[in-house]
């Protein structure tokens, strides 16, 4: 099979939805044939230091990939799967196309399959499926899933500067029970998801 015919695998993964501060991320990865795949696990079974050496060399050694967003509003309009959806999308549109240039001319040309981790799969203009736990299993998307975490957890880190009282540095906006504490006694931050169940009655 020549090159050509190869499709060229674009992971996809967010970051984010459990959270009930701040934006939902999502990532998209083309890794090359060659690769340290030994540095790649869902993000989740990484520890922060081992996440950030493996997005160095997703970022230094990918041969493309891309960021996307969404809003803390745009989760309250549309709700978090849909956010996630489109955090995907905009992750898949920033890809860098411009590095996937090869002896064989531009790769947008070739045959590009997109994997989207989870039951749910973008609109993209090229083929994707969704693919439960391909986080685990997908070298391409686990790179995705660390690139979505990285990226998150730097832009909760950043957040932290401005509203220091809800200890985003510590626990990235997922509801912890400092974070619920602080929304109960500062009411909510400017990035709080509001229809989200922030449980700051419960105790919990």
């Amino acid at each position: 099979m020549t090159r050509e015919k190869k499709p060229f695998i674009c992971g996809l993964d967010e970051a984010g939805r459990g959270p009930l501060a701040g934006p939902v991320s999502a990532a998209a990865v083309i890794l090359p044939d060659v690769f340290p795949f030994d540095l790649l696990k869902d993000s989740k079974k990484l520890t922060p230091l081992a996440r950030e050496k493996a997005a160095s060399a997703i970022y230094s050694g990918a041969l493309a990939w891309g960021i996307g967003w969404a809003s803390p509003s745009e989760i309250d309009e549309i709700n978090i799967l849909q956010a996630s959806l489109l955090a995907m999308k905009r992750a898949f549109d920033s890809i860098q196309w411009e590095k996937l240039i090869s002896n064989q001319g531009d790769l947008r040309l070739c045959n590009i399959h997109a994997i989207a981790d989870g039951l749910y799969k973008p609109e993209l203009p090229v083929s994707c499926e969704a693919l439960v736990k391909a986080d685990d299993t997908i070298p391409a998307v686990k790179a995705a899933s660390i690139l979505a975490k990285t990226a998150r957890d730097r832009l909760m880190e950043y957040y932290s500067i401005f509203y220091p009282q809800y200890g985003y540095e510590k626990h990235k906006g997922y509801p912890t029970r400092a974070h619920r504490e602080a929304i109960r006694l500062f009411g909510p931050s400017p990035i709080q998801r509001m229809s989200f169940n922030w449980g700051v009655g419960s105790g919990e």
